[in-house]
Formats: structure tokens, sequence, C-alpha cells
């Protein structure tokens, strides 16, 4: 048995997100002796993992399975043995949300970034121009997570013009329906105790490129100086990674951080629901189209094509929302057989009207 009660266990761990949820879970591998204890980092097979007791390092080897989306990650909660040498991970319980993206390679596989989370937090820096596509790649997929996104735009101090501040954060809460949209300066303390009353509120992952300010933000609500900061060009505004893991922090004020590396790829990974939550105005006027399969092109009593004319809705809107529905549905196509011969059957379609429309124009030319 655990030399540890789960009560006790509770206790040590509840400022790391335990709770009696997670206890209750937990009682089979309590019975077996197990530890529990969340995963603070992971790095080749081995993870650090904060238990009751203090931190320990683990092998991951009996819980590494085939499915990358499977493999232990950042924010877990695990079974751990009590001794040997090594020590193993026996199970992780499972999670109530995970951050997903697809990898860079050309095989059908997602990463999973970081599980458990209550926030994700994207960090997108005031000192460049804003780039409101990406801001909406990120927030679908942090929807699609289970999480609730917010948006901080990071060194507010460089917009002193409280008025150019404000439009470019008009712009964002356009891009950002649903979302918290915060400023934030970490040089002089602006905006922080908004973002912090956030993360004390359970578990929080900072997303963004490099650049972006996560480390400079993650050293603010800790306190001290624990990431490492570089200087970041002020051509581009693009910094070197610095941060090379994702990193599980206790906050002072209460709740945990998960710091990540910079992400230049965001690539979707099955997040239709996610989508639809970023462009919920687009969808909202979809249900008003005349036709329940209508794909917002050309259709007679279109409601999306209407609220463009009229200028309910921006074409950038719009544009964006094709190109995250295209991107995700050929990602979910990789691995859904049927969904490909959907896909063809609809080039198929879209290439027969337009070969018949060709050849009307030409015979009208005649």
């Amino acid at each position: 048995m655990s030399s540890l009660s789960p009560s006790s266990a509770s206790r040590a761990l509840i400022q790391y997100g335990w709770d009696d949820a997670w206890a209750e879970q937990f009682a089979p591998y309590d019975a077996e002796g197990l530890l529990p204890g969340r995963v603070v980092r992971v790095d080749r097979g081995q993870c650090d993992v904060v238990t009751a007791g203090g931190l320990l390092r683990a092998d991951t080897a009996f819980v590494t399975p085939h499915d990358p989306l499977k493999v232990v990650c950042t924010g877990d909660w695990v079974a751990v043995e009590p001794g040997g040498n090594p020590r193993y991970v026996r199970a992780y319980l499972p999670r109530r949300t995970a951050f997903v993206r697809s990898t860079s390679s050309k095989r059908s596989e997602g990463q999973i970034l970081a599980a458990n989370v209550d926030h994700a937090v994207i960090a997108v820096s005031l000192a460049v121009e804003l780039d409101l596509a990406r801001i909406e790649r990120f927030l679908a997929l942090a929807w699609e997570s289970g999480a609730q996104p917010v948006v901080v735009l990071t060194k507010a101090d460089l917009v002193p013009d409280a008025v150019t501040r404000s439009y470019l954060v008009q712009d964002v809460e356009t891009s950002a329906p649903g979302v918290p949209v915060l400023t934030v300066s970490a040089l002089d303390g602006d905006g922080l105790d908004v973002l912090a009353a956030i993360a004390a509120g359970g578990t929080t992952v900072l997303l963004g490129q490099s650049g972006a300010g996560k480390s400079t933000l993650a050293n603010a609500l800790l306190g001290e100086d624990v990431m490492d900061v570089r200087a970041t060009r002020d051509v581009d505004g693009k910094g070197r990674h610095t941060t090379t893991t994702r990193n599980l922090l206790a906050l002072p004020g209460g709740g945990v951080l998960i710091d990540t590396p910079g992400l230049r790829g965001v690539g979707l990974w099955d997040a239709g629901t996610g989508v639809g939550q970023v462009f919920s105005e687009i969808e909202q006027l979809a249900e008003r189209c005349r036709f329940h399969d209508c794909a917002h092109e050309s259709e007679p009593g279109c409601a999306v094509l209407e609220a463009l004319e009229t200028g309910e809705l921006p074409q950038r809107r719009l544009d964006s929302y094709r190109k995250l529905l295209r991107e995700n549905q050929y990602i979910v196509a990789k691995t859904d057989a049927r969904l490909r011969a959907e896909i063809r059957k609809e080039w198929k379609r879209k290439g027969a009207i337009g070969k018949a429309a060709m050849e009307a124009k030409r015979g009208r030319l005649r």
C-alpha cells in the first residue's frame, strides 16, 4: 500500500490541481501501492513527476504506445512506482482536456502539447503587426481542446497611444468572439493582476510564436526569473526559442502554469468544432441559409453571402473560415476513408459544373 493516504496525498498535491474527482479515479492504483503525481516535464522517454513526497524522475516505457496522442505529456496525472531504479510510470488518468496539433510531417499524426488544461492563453506581441488569421488558428485548437481560450496582447508598453491600442483590441475581439482579450505589459505590470486571477483558477498553458513574450509573461506570473529570456529582434519581433520543453510550474497566487516552446507551425488536428466556435457568427448565419448543406459560394438564399454583401461579415473572416475548414477536412480525411471518398465526389461534381460552364461559354461564342 502507499505510504500516504489519499487524503494526505490530496493535501500535498492540491496546489497542482489534485481534487476529489482525481482521487476517486486514482483509487485502484492506490490499492496497488502506486503513487499519484503530475507530470511537470517530459524528455526522451523520461519524465519529471511531482508527488506528495517531492519531485522524482520516472521512465515512461510502460505507457509509450504507437499512438502519439496516447503518450505521457506535461499536465498528465500519473500512477508512479514508489521505488525502483529505474522507477516507472504505470498509467495515466483519463484526460479532461488535451491540446493537440498536427505534426509537421506528412504522416497522419497528431502531437499532444499539454493535458488537463483549464485556460489556454494565446500570447500575441503588439511589437509586430497583428496576424489575425494565426490568432484564429490558435483559437480553433484551444476551443477544440476543451479549455477556455484567452488572448493576451503582450508588450502593451510598446503601444503607448490608447486610441491605437483600443483599435488593435477591437480587431482581435472581432476575430475572437466569446474570448477575453487582455492587454498586458510585463515591463510595468499593467494587466498582470487580471491574468494572474484567471491563472489562479486551475491549469493554464501559454501558447504563441517565438518572440511573443511567453517566457517574460511566465516570469512575471511566477514572481521570479525561472524561464530564460533573450532579446527579440526589433526588425520582425522574432526571438530565439528560449523555451525548449513544456514545463509545469506552480504559481504563487494559486494555479499552475505550463510554458511551451514557440510554435512555428500550428496545424489543425480534427478541430471542426473548434473552427465552428471561432467563427460562431458565420455558423449562426449559416443556420438561416435556404439550403441546409449550403456551401456559401453561389447558392440562392445564402445568408452568409448576403451578410458579406451588406458588410455585416468581413471578407477576411469568411476567407479564413473557408481556409481552416479545408485544412481540417484534409487532415481528417487522411484517416477517414469515407470522408476521402466524399471529398473526391465533391471535386468531381465541381469539375463537371466547371466543364459544363466552359462548354456553354464556347457555344455562345460560336
